[in-house]
């Protein structure tokens, strides 16, 4: 049976001449095109034209097997027109990729790459990953792995997955550790950003205590506190405000905290001496409640939780630096003139 020759439409403006090359596919099918076009999107083909021929009237005939004719079809229609349709990429993205790699057509590998991005699904994806570790495609590779680990109930009853256990153990074993260093990312990341949310809310009652120190609050404020101030709205500075108060009400008025056994007011004195070792203020100044007092401690006994009480300072600060960053630059430029201007006050009182 004589091979099949079909004719395509290449979309170009450009005037072509008489085919001078033929690529037969699989079934026997003979796709017409031109050496010059396909040597100069392609430096495979360029060295497969250049060689010479046995014979001066003999057909150049290149073969590329192993894929659909139509996959083969839509491969030369790039190489004409440098474009594929959605279509295209449905049915032959994968043997596209493949052919786009073998013959070094990188403008074809990087849609290839994005189509199949794409269209990843449980069901494809472990065909995908193999394609990709052959086609050299690190970001779809990057991909495929983390669909696997995000769903890997799901992909393991699929056929390609038990195919892949059976033919591929290397590649199981790469999957699987993959995975489990996956998992463990995501806890070092969970654990991280509550340590995160912790650190922004002890910055934030950091701020919150000078505040009630300085400007007086709802229920507690300084003793020269104006008369007219004592009848506030409730605070909506810090959330955490109306809270502290209550702590710092409980801690003024209770009678366990003199033996150690309040749980509550053991709060109020961390927090104290936490605001001890992110005050800048080396002398008196400070209008923090125990502030010099702690720091004069800290001087004259050398504990052995003061490395910890430092490191915890540090986060903090680093905590309130990194919050004043993601604010805007309005907001930002309105809280720096605060607390420039705010100096704090040494007592405070029930109001």
């Amino acid at each position: 049976m004589a091979p099949q020759t079909i004719s395509i439409h290449y979309h170009t403006t450009r005037f072509l001449p008489q085919p001078d090359v033929f690529i037969r596919t699989s079934h026997g099918t003979r796709i017409p095109a031109h050496a010059g076009i396909l040597a100069s999107m392609s430096p495979v083909f360029d060295n497969f034209i250049d060689r010479p021929r046995k014979h001066r009237s003999s057909e150049r005939i290149i073969q590329i097997h192993g894929v659909p004719c139509d996959a083969v079809t839509a491969f030369v229609g790039f190489l004409y027109s440098s474009r594929c349709t959605e279509e295209e990429m449905d049915k032959y993205g994968m043997h596209l990729l493949a052919l786009s790699h073998v013959y070094m057509v990188p403008q074809l590998k990087q849609r290839c790459i994005k189509g199949l991005t794409h269209r990843l699904t449980t069901e494809n994806v472990v065909d995908v990953l193999q394609l990709a570790r052959l086609c050299d495609a690190p970001d779809l590779h990057l991909r495929c792995m983390k669909l696997l680990a995000n769903n890997f109930k799901a992909v393991e009853a699929t056929e390609g997955w038990k195919f892949l256990v059976k033919h591929d153990p290397w590649l199981e074993l790469d999957i699987l550790r993959f995975i489990d260093e996956h998992e463990t990312r995501k806890k070092k990341s969970r654990k991280y950003r509550m340590e995160q949310g912790l650190y922004a809310e002890l910055s934030e009652a950091m701020e919150c205590l000078e505040h009630i120190c300085y400007d007086g609050c709802t229920h507690v404020g300084p003793y020269d506190a104006a008369e007219e101030k004592r009848e506030r709205t409730p605070c909506g500075r810090f959330a955490t405000c109306q809270a502290l108060q209550v702590l710092i009400r409980h801690f003024a008025t209770c009678e366990k905290k003199v033996r150690g056994g309040c749980v509550r007011c053991k709060r109020m004195w961390q927090l104290f001496r936490l605001h001890s070792y992110v005050c800048h203020h080396t002398d008196s100044s400070c209008k923090v409640p125990f502030c010099r007092q702690f720091q004069l401690r800290m001087q004259q006994e050398k504990r052995k939780d003061d490395a910890k009480w430092k490191l915890l300072a540090r986060k903090v600060a680093s905590a309130k630096v990194m919050s004043s960053l993601s604010l805007p630059k309005r907001k930002r430029d309105e809280e720096t003139r605060v607390n420039i201007n705010n100096p704090g006050i040494r007592s405070f009182k029930l109001l």
